[in-house]
């Protein structure tokens, strides 16, 4: 007799404790379109990222791109739809799309593209026919018919059970549904930003960006203007996801990151890519949340736009300004993550070398380097490191793109109003202006630059859709009364340093200036006491930090700017300068070529006292530690060891260069006597 048969216990329920390994999936790291191989594969900006039914992998790559790409079961990459950017419906490459951002698939293999720079849906049939689900390509909210309707720049799509099809309205911040019949109406949000909970159009959102549908036809948003969870349940009540506060870090419990793609499961677990830092955070509906990857000290992605949850568990993640695709997938044993974030000799974008400000083929004076060490408006001297180049300009100074562009994130503009205003397009950001405005708030240019007022009617914010296009020479907005432009190349945690790009007629024949150097403890007390002129180091008392007080100029600046340097380190000599066994080549620890991206790197790199050290100060110090390792994504704190040498006279000397191959002068030997002990 044969047992009955066991009912289909379904898939297991999700792990809240699994460890993830960053695997590879496609994409070397570098920006362009190359097909074939997936390990030698190039991506522009991969957004949008699905499993079909027949186990191709789709993934909807913006930017320049404007593409659907197949990634085929044998793990062959193709081009699948669209290629050139426009709105035109067709098979295959005829099909055109304008920056596609989200995707989402049925059970038969179709498509549904956010297709943002057309302020539309779009749809491709398994066969690759393209055609446009709902809106007419013109930016604006009307329900109704699905071919009549209008949205603004939708980011997110995602599917229920019945076939509906949900959309992130993003810059309507809304958020819509096109019913099976056609018929386009709004689920919740209303006529302006804001964060409300309630029914429908009582609820508010600011730039939700992604969604997610469970099992129970909830509703996940990814409400990224506001750092929050947003769900709506089927009656349309809209609700925010609360962390339990035993559950949440300290630091953590304002909010998220900027939420900007989900993952729901089958049993009610929710993943969540943030926009910056780029994590990943597992989280329940019952309050519970936890890093899974991208927390440090490991590092986190440049960009995450989509998560996709495959059958077994494991996590796909696309990572737009990283040009990669990766799978999260349980970790076993010591394997290492792979490469994450663009690949570090990735090509920089073509500016030209133009300035920021007219004349844009002239000169203009440099008055801040990447990796500098800046304080903030609490009395802190090191809070930060410098993580672009600055450029003197006069306050109302019209600001300009130096390089051709397109707006990627969906906060492409920050900080209203504040010194730290500023906006990105594509890999390049620009900072300390009136973004869209002249000095008197008048909108430079209406089309691309939306300037919403708040209830009163004051104007408290401008937005630029994601999609939005500047060619080099546009005006981007007008110096601040921080009388510079800053200048950011790279996402959050990859910037490369902006003098790099090469700017026209500037030039830098002067050598960085060392004024000395002394040495600390490991418990950063000076080693001061000298005899014979030497600085006595005692062999047995620990690992000894060796700073470097140094600056650098460059030509035709103010005498009293001061920058920082690009390189420093320090070798240590014997005592009539010859070289030691093993120590041919000075330690050259502290570079910045690209921003390190651990927020302790200000006070590994440098040392107490850095910064700005008297209020009101035009002169910045810059006291490096030379012994400690700082390189774009090596952090760590390391000594001298005195105990490695036995007891005699030595030359500590110092070392530095700029960016330009400058070798640093001045007083860079320091004599010191190690002692066996001291007296």
């Amino acid at each position: 007799m044969r047992d009955p048969p066991q009912p289909d216990p379904g898939p297991p329920a999700t792990a809240f404790d699994w460890q993830a390994r960053i695997v590879p999936l496609a994409g070397d790291g570098h920006r362009g379109l190359r097909d074939g191989d997936p390990a030698q594969a190039r991506f522009d900006e991969p957004w949008g990222l699905v499993r079909g039914p027949d186990g191709s992998l789709f993934v909807a790559d913006a930017g320049e791109a404007n593409r659907i790409r197949r990634i085929a079961p044998d793990g062959s990459l193709h081009p699948f739809a669209g290629g050139e950017e426009g709105f035109a419906d067709g098979r295959g490459a005829a099909a055109a799309f304008h920056t596609p951002s989200a995707l989402a698939v049925d059970a038969a293999g179709n498509l549904y593209v956010a297709d943002t720079g057309n302020h539309a849906i779009r749809r491709i049939s398994a066969d690759g026919l393209v055609s446009t689900l709902a809106g007419e390509g013109t930016p604006g909210f009307r329900d109704g018919a699905a071919a009549q309707a209008r949205f603004h720049a939708p980011m997110g799509v995602a599917l229920d059970a019945t076939g509906r099809v949900y959309v992130a309205d993003t810059w309507n911040d809304r958020i819509r549904v096109i019913e099976p019949d056609g018929q386009v109406r709004t689920v919740a949000g209303g006529d302006r930003p804001g964060f409300r909970n309630g029914w429908g159009g009582q609820a508010r959102f600011d730039t939700p960006a992604a969604l997610a549908v469970a099992g129970d036809g909830t509703v996940w948003v990814a409400d990224t203007g506001n750092r929050a969870l947003r769900r709506i349940d089927p009656d349309g009540a809209v609700d925010t996801w609360r962390p339990s506060p035993w559950e949440w870090r300290e630091e953590e419990r304002d909010g998220f990151g900027r939420p900007l793609a989900l993952a729901a499961t089958h049993d009610g677990h929710l993943y969540v890519a943030e926009l910056s830092p780029g994590r990943v955070l597992q989280l329940t509906g019952d309050g519970r949340a936890r890093v899974l990857a991208g927390g440090e000290p490991a590092p986190w992605f440049a960009r995450p736009s989509a998560l996709w949850l495959e059958p077994d568990g494991s996590l796909l993640l696309a990572d737009a300004a990283g040009h990669r695709l990766h799978r999260l997938a349980p970790r076993a044993g010591d394997a290492a993550d792979g490469p994450v974030g663009p690949a570090p000799g990735r090509a920089l974008p073509d500016t030209g070398q133009r300035w920021p400000l007219a004349p844009q083929d002239g000169w203009h004076e440099v008055v801040g380097t990447l990796g500098e060490v800046r304080g903030n408006f609490r009395g802190e001297s090191r809070n930060h490191l410098h993580n672009g180049l600055d450029i003197r300009g006069d306050v109302g100074a019209r600001v300009l793109a130096i390089a051709d562009g397109k707006v990627a994130t969906p906060l492409a503009a920050w900080s209203f109003g504040g010194q730290a205003e500023g906006m990105a397009v594509g890999e390049l950001a620009y900072v300390h202006m009136r973004v869209g405005r002249t000095p008197q708030g008048r909108n430079l240019d209406p089309d691309r630059f939306q300037i919403l007022a708040d209830e009163d009617g004051r104007p408290e914010r401008v937005r630029v859709p994601r999609g939005t296009r500047f060619a080099a020479g546009d005006v981007l907005g007008t110096v601040n009364a921080q009388a510079h432009v800053h200048l950011i190349v790279g996402p959050y945690g990859y910037q490369h340093n902006a003098i790099r790009l090469g700017l026209r007629n500037f030039v830098d024949s002067v050598p960085p200036r060392i004024d000395g150097v002394f040495l600390l403890d490991e418990r950063d007390q000076p080693l001061d006491r000298r005899e014979n002129g030497r600085v006595l180091v005692p062999q047995d008392g620990g690992g000894v930090q060796v700073v470097v007080d140094a600056w650098d100029q460059v030509n035709d600046n103010l005498a009293r700017r001061r920058l920082g340097l690009h390189r420093v380190g320090y070798q240590v000599l014997a005592a009539d300068g010859s070289m030691l066994p093993g120590l041919a080549a000075p330690a050259m620890n502290l570079d910045f070529s690209r921003m390190p991206a651990h927020p302790d790197a200000v006070k590994v790199a440098y040392a107490a006292n850095s910064g700005i050290t008297v209020h009101g100060a035009a002169r910045t110090r810059f006291l490096y530690v030379a012994s400690n390792r700082v390189r774009a994504d090596e952090l760590a704190v390391s000594h001298w060891q005195p105990s490695d040498l036995p007891p005699g006279d030595y030359i500590i000397r110092a070392f530095g260069e700029d960016h330009s191959g400058n070798q640093a002068i001045g007083s860079r030997d320091l004599p010191v006597t190690v002692l066996a002990s001291m007296p």
